[in-house]
């Protein structure tokens, strides 16, 4: 292993990537593999930087104190008791070469300021868009600070190149003025050119490219695996693989039809004027999108709908004996949307790109969406299928699989597993729906992009795999006595109160930190601003709301029995969702919190299972 000049905490120098200036900084941490050291700004600002560009402060001052009698603010000073071209020359004159030799100087040190102000602004904007993007307020202060900084540094340098142009020999205006647009146009093109490179995306998540290819064609083996598997006599995992239908049989153009009514339907009921408009985020551009909370409105809507096809005898069942069919639709529209928004994207601007989905890397850009925020006027595709089209479609296929079973058995009324599934289930999606404006500063919506991985998620996989246990009860029923469904119930109830409470505790929090209700709630200032709270829910673990969603899970599951672990393969996918969410939460917080991530870390030990995990 290599040995370190520096040591965390120590004090020393560090150079501003893409300029010449050096700061105070501290060390943090240092990366054995990239022999990187991990340094924090006074600002609050952390960067990862070579040992070459860190200096110890003992040999800055050192060799600033050798070069400070011809530093360059002595160097005009005494050039400017010179004379000026207006009086006459005292003492020995200049050589005309060295005349020449000076102005050609100072036009250098002009043209070299000018250069690497920008650059120095566009890091700093380049700062800001990594903080608006982990959610974090940039205030107007700021950006009106840095603007004058800016000015403040090229006014002085301007007023000197004025007074050269004036007293030396040039060609015309019109020259001048050229040489002043080539000159500006290559300096925005330098900066254009830095500002691609910073945006990239440097770590790929999911195995890389080889990973998002694999899961491309996974996703849909495992939901269709699923699904056959449910319809077997005997789904047990020993049965692998299942008969395979007809290729023609898993396709009906009707029941695309009906999935294509039901996708513009949803769409139509975004679209009205109903519900409170919202800002998001900022962008790193500063600005914010509008959105119109009406997902609850669109929820009882749908409802009515459906209670107006019940009454006039439509068959909801139909789902049921065509489930197959549509999990296929859905997929295929699924590919058609995600090529459309990766075909779209190639003509987004820079700034509209997704910051974890602009790798340059077609695999990766398609699966995990390469444009942040896709929208066709004011309609939000990522926003809208978000929580619409899947999450209201997961009820309603869980109706379709009560009705189902009543028809399938001869039932008069539904099992008790099956009124238990439905019942959770049916709370966790008005719970969504009802708290929708909490969406918006998910990752979700503020970090990934709009690609094949959420569109295939949120169109395929929420509706056809969340509603597994429904489907599996209706051919294979599990009675459960009273006494079972009371304890399965206060489990989900648990579950649900740490979820909702732990959400909603986060979230007054960061709206309104001095509330006089939360004086009770004890946090760890950070340098961004924020507070990491350490008492309450978030001082029992670090993300109590996947502890909640984990013990819900499990209660979703319960009804079906233990007959197959096929019922539970959603707790063990939750489970590993949220330990990968988890861990890309980690890694985000502890680049953003730096120092204060790591006291949390020692204060909450605990990641999600207290104890254990």
């Amino acid at each position: 292993m290599p040995n370190r000049r520096f040591a965390d905490g120590e004090v020393v120098m560090g150079r501003w990537p893409g300029s010449v200036l050096y700061y105070e900084v501290q060390v943090t941490s240092y990366n054995d593999v990239s022999h990187l050291y991990t340094v924090k700004y006074k600002d609050g600002t952390e960067l990862e930087l070579k040992e070459s560009d860190i200096r110890s402060q003992s040999s800055f001052k050192h060799r600033k104190s050798q070069s400070s009698s011809s530093s360059p603010s002595r160097r005009s000073t005494s050039r400017s008791r010179s004379r000026s071209p207006g009086r006459p020359a005292k003492g020995r004159r200049r050589s005309s070469s060295q005349s020449r030799e000076h102005k050609d100087d100072k036009k250098k040190i002009i043209q070299e300021t000018s250069l690497a102000v920008p650059v120095l602004v566009l890091f700093k904007q380049s700062e800001n868009n990594t903080r608006r993007y982990n959610g974090e307020p940039e205030s107007t202060e700021r950006n009106d600070t840095s603007c004058k900084i800016v000015e403040q540094k090229l006014k002085p340098d301007l007023e000197i190149q004025r007074v050269l142009e004036q007293y030396s020999l040039r060609p015309r205006k019109e020259e001048k003025k050229k040489e002043e647009i080539y000159s500006e146009k290559k300096i925005f093109e330098t900066i254009k050119t830095i500002e691609k490179v910073s945006s990239k995306t440097k770590e790929l998540e999911f195995g890389g490219r080889i990973g998002t290819l694999m899961l491309m064609f996974l996703l849909p083996a495992t939901v269709f695996y699923l699904l056959l598997m449910c319809k077997q006599d005997d789904p047990s995992l020993m049965n692998f693989p299942p008969p395979l239908p007809a290729l023609e049989s898993l396709w009906e153009s009707r029941v695309f039809g009906i999935f294509l009514l039901w996708f513009f339907l949803q769409a139509l009921f975004y679209l009205l004027p109903i519900g409170k408009v919202v800002e998001g985020l900022p962008l790193s551009n500063g600005r914010k999108l509008q959105y119109r909370i009406n997902g609850f409105y669109a929820f009882v809507l749908t409802a009515a709908a459906i209670g107006t096809l019940l009454y006039f005898q439509f068959e909801l069942h139909y789902l049921y004996d065509h489930f197959m069919q549509f999990a296929v639709s859905a997929a295929a529209f699924s590919v058609v949307l995600s090529i459309y928004l990766y075909i779209r994207s190639l003509k987004a601007p820079e700034e509209e790109l997704a910051p974890g989905g602009n790798s340059g890397y077609f695999v990766y850009d398609f699966f995990t969406g390469h444009e942040l925020n896709p929208r066709i006027g004011n309609f939000d595709l990522k926003y809208f299928c978000e929580l619409r089209p899947g999450l209201i479609g997961w009820v309603v296929i869980n109706l379709a699989m009560l009705l189902a079973e009543m028809k399938i058995h001869n039932q008069s009324v539904p099992s008790l597993s099956m009124i238990l599934v439905n019942s959770f289930q049916l709370l966790y999606v008005v719970d969504a729906l009802w708290n929708e404006e909490a969406v918006l500063t998910t990752m979700d919506i503020t970090h990934d992009g709009f690609g094949f991985m959420l569109a295939f998620g949120d169109l395929v996989w929420v509706p056809f795999v969340y509603s597994l246990q429904a489907f599996y009860l209706v051919g294979h029923p599990t009675a459960i006595s009273w006494p079972v469904a009371a304890a399965i119930t206060i489990l989900n109830c648990i579950g649900y109160y740490i979820f909702r409470s732990a959400n909603s505790q986060k979230n007054s929090f960061r709206r309104n930190p001095s509330d006089p209700k939360l004086a009770y709630l004890k946090f760890i200032p950070t340098a961004t601003g924020k507070g990491l709270l350490v008492t309450g829910w978030w001082g029992f673990v670090r993300h109590p709301n996947y502890l909640g969603d984990i013990i819900m899970a499990l209660a979703w599951s319960l009804p079906c029995g233990f007959n197959h672990i096929l019922p539970y393969f959603y707790v063990i996918y939750f489970i590993c969702l949220l330990v990968h969410r988890e861990a890309r939460d980690e890694h985000h917080c502890k680049q953003k919190y730096g120092l204060a991530w790591e006291r949390y870390c020692q204060r909450v030990p605990y990641r999600i299972f207290p104890y254990i995990y």
